[in-house]
């Protein structure tokens, strides 16, 4: 083992006014400008995260999608944001499947776009929670956007990737992120005329209602799900025959009443009690309740004994989720549309008997939960030579988590912010990538492609209908610590989000690491149930070690079963974390990808 756990890259930032953390630093710094200014960690929160739709643009978009977990001091509570669309009125599994011949829903293109939730999501929380006006916390990612962003190298190696097709087939998407026709370089400005356009005329509309801040919030929420952004997304999807990754051309079903009759809301977080930690989690139209159902099954096993590095740790972390996964898989879906039996999936009854299948070696099978009364919805084995070749060119395919997984390289986004008067919030931004359809010129940005997560059947908990939520893998974190609110924390990552984000939190239970001797520890990853995004592959058994770990730990893996691949040294995980103690702020964020940074003080 080459992992010395007292080590850390850097420190676990410490303050009393304020913390920030995010996976880049102009986030991060953006957001503790608006704290020093004033704003509360909500007016932070929006800020930092418009500033990641201009700096991570291979990452997030204006026309992705977010959930928030929040911490209102004032209030006293905590609740959840779903900025997350619904699938389009026209989408049906009969349009898709048998009108235009797919098994699954592109990963590209314009068929899998649904509603785009991020805008609403930021606004309601400003609007009910925040200080600042619209223009005021809008006015860092309008400078960025019209004066240049300097670029991250992993923004111009995604741009490179989809060169080809965005030079023959996506016109709208050369004209941004080709200047002159060519891939821009690292470290160079990079500006997007007509994205700060769009956010400075959202301003404009907004200031027209008055000098009432709520009065504008709301105004520029009009703006956009029922004035020119709607509008333009509407002309786009009916307009243009877009090729996807099917190999195919196809318009658009999105349209402008979509949008018109959807809004960000608020729902309750789901709860569960471990080691006096209570884990709060997105609902089942998320896959954060899998989170909490490792949790539960990981609670009849004595952690304590082991160390970060452990094999005996590594081999019941993921072995639960591999049973938790499966439940994700045969029940999730949206709670609007089907009754997700998430009480008794969190039941200390059912983990008992659910954790009798964890024994000393690796399990190679998808097994889901029996409800009683409940028929086992079907369940996708997720074939294994179900790869993006398979189906043609995989082109800007999928989440930009992994590149072995068949997607460009990259991540999501993610925010954490604490201010001094102990609100806090837990924000993962995605969707609306570069990679994923081509750009709205009016809009200066393409339109998410969350869809592709439905299953293409009726009869699935996860199946595509109209207006229904597709089951995201978007998943923020938030702990309370004995009833008192402890830590904001996240990571993006995909399929691996909740991996990733509960061996941190085990770390710090268990192990006893601050924030940022948890992120820096070895990350790991199973890829053993289907992947929620196209072409849904599998690998059943197999698990990925950063290199970290040491030959020793991937043999000792080996021999009880698993599939062992061996990462980079530096390759797992995009975690950052806030935490309030005892009145002091504690905040550290992922050194992987020199970009993610946590500032306070």
């Amino acid at each position: 083992m080459t992992w010395n756990p007292t080590f850390s890259t850097r420190p676990e930032i410490l303050g009393t006014f304020g913390v920030v953390a995010s996976t880049h630093w102009l986030a991060s710094a953006t957001g503790m400008g608006v704290l020093e200014r004033g704003g509360n960690a909500f007016d932070a929160a929006v800020a930092a995260a418009f500033v990641l739709q201009v700096a991570e643009p291979h990452l997030n978009g204006p026309l992705g999608d977010v959930p928030i977990i929040l911490h209102s001091a004032k209030e006293g509570r905590q609740r959840v944001i779903c900025g997350q669309g619904p699938a389009p009125a026209a989408a049906t599994v009969a349009k898709i499947r048998d009108e235009l011949g797919h098994e699954l829903i592109p990963g590209t293109g314009l068929l899998p776009a649904v509603v785009p939730g991020a805008f609403d999501g930021w606004m309601l929380m400003l609007r009910d929670h925040g200080t600042m006006t619209l223009a005021e916390v809008l006015e860092p990612a309008i400078a960025y956007a019209r004066n240049g962003v300097p670029l991250v190298p992993r923004v111009p190696a995604t741009i490179a990737t989809m060169q080809p097709l965005f030079a023959s087939a996506w016109p709208t998407s050369a004209a941004v992120f080709l200047p002159g026709g060519n891939v821009p370089e690292p470290g160079t400005l990079f500006r997007n005329p007509a994205l700060a356009d769009t956010y400075a005329r959202i301003v404009s509309e907004g200031e027209a209602a008055g000098g009432d801040r709520v009065a504008q919030i709301d105004a520029a929420r009009r703006a956009w799900y029922q004035g020119f952004v709607a509008e333009a997304i509407d002309r786009f999807c009916r307009s243009e025959d877009v090729l996807d990754v099917s190999g195919r051309t196809h318009r658009g079903l999105l349209s402008g009443e979509d949008l018109a009759r959807w809004q960000a809301h608020y729902e309750e977080p789901l709860a569960y009690e471990y080691r006096g930690v209570t884990v709060l989690k997105c609902g089942v139209w998320s896959q954060g309740p899998a989170y909490l159902q490792t949790l539960a099954l990981l609670k009849g096993f004595d952690l304590d004994e082991t160390s970060p590095v452990d094999p005996r740790f590594l081999h019941r972390v993921i072995e639960a989720q591999k049973l938790a996964f499966a439940d994700r898989e045969a029940w999730y879906g949206d709670p609007d549309f089907t009754d997700v039996p998430i009480g008794h999936l969190l039941s200390d009854g059912y983990n008992e008997v659910r954790r009798m299948l964890i024994g000393d070696t690796a399990s190679m099978e998808l097994r889901p939960g029996s409800v009683p009364g409940r028929d086992t919805p079907w369940v996708d084995q997720g074939a294994k030579d179900r790869n993006a070749a398979s189906y043609g060119s995989n082109t800007g395919a999928g989440e930009p988590t992994v590149a072995r997984l068949g997607a460009v390289g990259g991540d999501t986004c993610h925010v954490d912010v604490i201010d001094r008067h102990g609100n806090m919030v837990s924000a993962t931004p995605s969707g609306g990538w570069l990679q994923s359809s081509p750009v709205i010129p009016e809009l200066g940005v393409p339109l998410g492609t969350r869809g592709q997560m439905f299953w293409l059947r009726e009869d699935h908990p996860n199946g595509l209908a109209p207006g229904k939520r597709p089951r995201t893998t978007l998943s923020p974190s938030f702990a309370l610590k004995d009833g008192k609110p402890w830590m904001a924390y996240g990571t993006p990552g995909g399929e691996q989000q909740d991996q990733w984000s509960l061996a941190f939190l085990l770390r710090m239970i268990h192990h006893k690491l601050d924030i940022q001797q948890a992120i820096d520890a070895p990350g790991f990853h199973t890829e053993h149930w289907p992947s929620s995004f196209w072409p849904r592959p599998a690998r059943p058994g197999r698990v990925v070690l950063e290199e970290r770990f040491g030959q020793e730990v991937a043999d000792e893996l080996s021999r009880r079963g698993h599939a062992i691949e061996m990462g980079g040294p530096w390759s797992e995980g995009r975690l950052s974390g806030a935490r309030l103690e005892k009145g002091l702020m504690k905040a550290g964020a992922n050194p992987r990808g020199m970009q993610g940074y946590a500032v306070g003080r």
